[in-house]
């Protein structure tokens, strides 16, 4: 195997990062540079997972892919009460930092239990969009807060947000579930009142959820200047995001159901 491959496979199980132990107690942001070779690679293997799970949930039937998201949604359930539960075993848990209140941890708790659901249109007009934006951004742009140095954290976070990106284009492509044509309107307006809410709660507690308090500390293209502008320019980020996934929706991520 040629050298430069075993070093970005083998470089961040070093002890750098205490990889190797499922707990750790020291808890600091670990932010993954953009273009490091820890970059490159988890990327490089989320990207890889997820056209490879799209492309093998064509070969499958609709029952097959019913019960595929039915595992996703487990997955991401288990994961939303493990984590926060092992935290406070640990005695790492704040409440400023360790609410599901993220974007990303918003968009787990809905996918979570949207297999199960029988009416999920409401909730997919939603989540189709927060859950893409959000789980690209974590996988490109990733800051894990409260990192404790475990692999649990480090695995975790990539299964989270490679779940969170893929469900919502699969439950378009593959079990047909459709955005309504109010679908991103909708969503700017819920995200708007979880600005409203969550802005005034991140004051008062201290937090930082959303990044709506202060900038992410990794190197973000959709952040300008500092708070509050950068959270104005989120404004207009995420009206360019909403209209390009819509239409995305109607032409590459769409699949025809006989």
């Amino acid at each position: 195997m040629n050298n430069k491959v075993l070093f970005l496979i083998l470089y961040p199980l070093t002890n750098q990062y205490k990889l190797l132990s499922l707990f750790q107690v020291d808890q600091a942001d670990h932010v993954i540079e953009v273009m490091s070779n820890e970059w490159i690679r988890n990327s490089l293997i989320s990207l890889f997972t997820i056209f490879s799970f799209l492309i093998f949930a064509n070969f499958l039937n609709f029952k097959q892919n019913t019960y595929i998201s039915y595992f996703m949604g487990i997955i991401l359930f288990l994961s939303s009460v493990i984590s926060p539960l092992r935290t406070y075993l640990i005695g790492n848990w704040d409440t400023s930092e360790d609410l599901p209140l993220h974007l990303c941890g918003i968009s787990a708790l809905i996918l979570s239990i949207l297999p199960f659901l029988k009416n999920k249109g409401s909730l997919f007009d939603f989540v189709f969009y927060t859950g893409i934006i959000g789980g690209i951004m974590g996988i490109l742009t990733p800051q894990m807060s409260s990192y404790d140095g475990s692999i649990y954290v480090y695995f975790v976070f990539y299964v989270r947000h490679t779940l969170i990106f893929i469900m919502p284009i699969f439950f378009l492509r593959n079990l047909g579930l459709k955005l309504s044509k109010k679908s991103m309107l909708k969503t700017f307006i819920i995200l708007n009142i979880l600005l409203v809410f969550i802005m005034p709660f991140n004051f008062y507690i201290g937090g930082n959820y959303m990044y709506l308090a202060e900038p992410p500390k990794v190197n973000n293209p959709l952040v300008i200047g500092e708070w509050p502008y950068y959270v104005m320019w989120f404004e207009v980020f995420v009206i360019i995001l909403l209209i390009m996934l819509y239409g995305l929706s109607k032409i590459s991520f769409k699949r025809n159901f006989s």
